[in-house]
């Protein structure tokens, strides 16, 4: 069984203004205070932003229970320094993001400009196990088509500096201002993959492997693809929901590769136009369709998926959990359609950073 773990980036805000507060050094210390072992918490670029990683699980649930416990922890460290915590890919209210003192952080700074003082953008990134590069890379190429429906159930970003984006996830439409972000063209080989790498950082543009933005890709530090097209999604919930297809896609371009199926040659702009649909409608319009590239109705496009992963998903003891998972995203909504029924009913973002601060913790 493959084992999947998941980093989620979380806000830091006011609990009464619900205005993004810059103390993730503060939190880090008062968690290293609490326990001086522990490794789950990092710094990100920003200081309003405090990331976590689980363990590797095998199982679902047990997946699940550790994005909530350390979801609670973060809660918990936060209020101890008066400020909490919000699963939310963009803040609702405005904010003047603060970048992190650390030299790589200063040098991103230094190089980009407006485009790291404006990226307080918070996403979940997916690791799925893998037997090697090759598998790795062929995994990468076969499963690019679908990518774009992953964001559609995760997008949960539809306010940007206090103002209504028109879009589900505008976290993506910020993210993609990196030069190295977004979809890949095929690379065939776990040579190509590194050679194309190498020659990236080669040119300067970027500071390392670390910057190579790909919407999927080899993890540096674990034997993984990483997913990075998910927003950090409102409920624990959808993150594991958003895990399970990870790992269902994996496994069954493994699968692929293994019986000769050649990956689908969509073109990189064709990618891009499905990443940007995705972003643009969530689950509420339509979507590019992975196989025809051609608009249809988002529930049509979420079917093809659970289709497509849906032996690899009953090989896993995950077909139960996905299918009630997404029936539940379709008929409730994604957390951009959630905070936007918040808004309409509250009629104030505070009210909405309010709810989204209980629900992070919800379960």
């Amino acid at each position: 069984m493959r084992t999947v773990g998941v980093e989620e980036e979380l806000l830091l805000v006011d609990p009464e203004t619900g205005e993004p507060r810059a103390l993730s050094a503060a939190v880090l210390a008062r968690a290293s205070l609490d326990d001086a072992e522990q490794d789950v918490f990092e710094k990100e670029l920003h200081e309003q932003m405090l990331e976590f990683a689980t363990h590797p699980q095998a199982d679902m649930g047990r997946l699940q229970a550790e994005i909530v416990r350390c979801r609670g922890e973060a809660a918990r460290h936060a209020g101890g320094i008066g400020c909490a915590v919000a699963a939310l890919a963009t803040s609702p209210l405005p904010v003047s993001p603060a970048v992190g003192m650390n030299p790589r952080y200063r040098w991103m700074a230094d190089q980009y400009g407006v485009v790291v003082h404006e990226q307080l953008v918070l996403g979940c990134h997916v690791h799925v196990s893998v037997e090697s590069d090759e598998e790795g890379v062929a995994v990468i190429d076969r499963v690019r088509p679908w990518l774009s429906v992953l964001a559609a159930l995760s997008a949960n970003s539809p306010f940007w500096q206090g103002k209504d984006s028109a879009y589900s996830s505008y976290r993506s439409r910020v993210w993609q201002r990196w030069p190295s972000a977004g979809p890949t063209e095929l690379f065939g080989s776990a040579e190509t993959y590194h050679r194309r790498v190498a020659d990236m950082v080669a040119t300067g543009t970027i500071l390392d492997e670390g910057m190579i933005y790909f919407d999927v890709r080899l993890s540096q530090r674990y034997p993984t693809v990483e997913f990075r097209v998910a927003d950090v999604c409102l409920d624990a919930s959808t993150a594991v929901v958003v895990a399970a297809l990870a790992r269902a896609l994996v496994e069954t371009a493994a699968r692929e590769w293994r019986e000769g199926v050649a990956p689908a040659g969509h073109s990189v702009s064709l990618l891009r136009l499905a990443a940007w649909r995705a972003a643009r409608s969530g689950l509420t319009e339509e979507l590019l369709h992975p196989a025809t590239m051609r608009r249809m109705p988002a529930e049509t496009v979420v079917r093809a998926l659970l289709e497509h992963v849906g032996e690899a998903l009953a090989a896993g003891g995950d077909l139960d959990l996905v299918r009630e998972g997404v029936a539940r995203l379709l008929r409730h909504g994604n957390g951009a359609r959630v905070q936007r029924e918040l808004l309409e009913r509250t009629g104030s973002l505070r009210d909405v950073v309010t709810e989204c601060v209980r629900r992070t913790q919800a379960d």
